[in-house]
């Protein structure tokens, strides 16, 4: 999801986005361990989203507003 699409959920839906990406993350790390992981760069990709997701969550939290420009 674009930082656009995640300003406009609730901050509950996107703390529960945040904590299911962190469950699929960990999942994700357990299948590197085993083997089994197809698509290594989608932790990665992972943990980019889940960054993202924070740090909308953060700003929405605290009132604060990105600078354009």
């Amino acid at each position: 999801m674009t930082a656009a699409e995640l300003r406009s959920l609730s901050i509950e839906d996107l703390a529960k986005r945040i904590e299911e990406a962190k469950r699929e993350l960990l999942d994700l790390r357990f299948q590197v361990v085993s083997g089994r992981l197809g698509n290594p760069m989608a932790i990665r990709h992972l943990r980019s989203d889940v960054a993202r997701m924070k740090t909308v969550f953060n700003e929405m939290r605290g009132g604060s507003v990105p600078a354009k420009g």
